[in-house]
């Protein structure tokens, strides 16, 4: 599973090579669009079950830095899935995505299928009927026009089915409903495509589609809402590791230093899965007696303390006084840092 996102790494002076101004996704709310000076990352995660359960992890494996006027981001998003269907051929790929790169389902991703969201404007058709014996002509290529999604979702009151949907690691209900369709401006095979509703109609129906027929409706929607995890990814390497802030601005500096920390971000929590697995090393807060899995926070704080703990103490005599005080001495210091 693989998830494609683009973000954005706030950088301030206009002389920082690959740097321009994008749109904000943080602080633009409907209408109103809120530019930023930075740069434009493509980024292309491989989303991970940690052993202790929860959300899962979005672990970046790939990168591109988009340049107005070059390759686009869809063009960047594909050439990473080509690229990174070269190192596994003999894998397939499932790519949740958000709307923005939906038009990728059209593309021909190699072993690729896509779970994105589909507009709710969007002009879906019937699939084309079956060539009648003795017909001639060409055959069509799509069936009647249907309403958009949204208007067909309130049209259908057959079909429905109450389930459970995995929304970031926890099981929540909602109501679904499938049908094949085509939307023959992006994809001219068939799609799937997915209402979910909210059964106590708090919030709006969400309109989800996939290349993959097979799958149920209720995997689709647990599918595209496991894509939150590579938003955890950016928030982290952004906040906790300094992906914003090296001093690098000529050259491939500014490039490499947002690549570096993405890979860094991937590492912690590989050695952490590998060292610790469904332990829980964290120390417990009292105002989160209900934590039960593990944050990138609680990940860097053990690996501080096992990097620390060999540096100071690995040569330090067993029989001095500050030996028998390690453990608190660096539990401090790793969770306080």
């Amino acid at each position: 599973m693989l998830d494609l996102d683009d973000t954005l790494f706030h950088k301030s002076g206009r002389r920082i090579n690959g740097a321009g101004s994008f749109r904000d996704p943080i602080r633009s709310r409907g209408q109103h669009t809120v530019f930023a000076h930075g740069l434009n990352l493509v980024v292309l995660t491989l989303r991970v079950r940690p052993p202790w359960g929860g959300e899962p992890l979005g672990l970046p494996i790939n990168m591109r830095l988009y340049r107005k006027g070059g390759p686009s981001l869809l063009d960047l998003g594909q050439a990473m899935i080509e690229e990174v269907a070269g190192w596994l051929p003999d894998r397939h790929f499932l790519l949740g995505c958000d709307g923005a790169y939906a038009p990728l389902a059209g593309r021909g991703l190699p072993r690729t299928h896509v779970v994105s969201r589909i507009k709710r404007n969007a002009a879906i058709f019937e699939l084309p009927p079956p060539r009648r014996p003795g017909q001639r002509g060409r055959p069509r290529k799509k069936g009647d026009r249907l309403p958009c999604p949204e208007q067909l979702a309130l049209k259908t009151y057959e079909g429905w089915q109450d389930t459970a949907i995995e929304m970031r690691g926890q099981p929540v209900r909602g109501l679904v409903w499938s049908r094949p369709v085509l939307w023959y401006a992006v994809r001219q095979q068939p799609i799937l495509l997915v209402v979910v509703a909210d059964p106590d109609a708090r919030h709006p129906d969400d309109l989800f589609f996939t290349t993959d027929l097979d799958l149920a409706p209720e995997e689709v929607a647990s599918l595209y809402a496991g894509r939150w995890s590579i938003e955890d990814t950016f928030r982290n390497t952004k906040q906790l590791l300094g992906g914003e802030d090296p001093q690098s601005w000529k050259g491939q500096g500014p490039e490499r230093a947002a690549a570096l920390s993405l890979w860094t971000y991937s590492t912690v929590w590989l050695w952490y899965v590998v060292c610790h697995g469904v332990q829980a090393p964290w120390q417990p807060r009292p105002w989160h007696r209900a934590k039960c899995t593990p944050s990138f926070a609680d990940a860097l704080a053990s690996l501080r303390r096992a990097l620390w703990a060999w540096r100071i103490f690995d040569s330090t005599d067993s029989c001095s006084q500050l030996a028998k005080f390690p453990d608190t001495l660096i539990d401090a210091l790793a969770e306080a840092a």
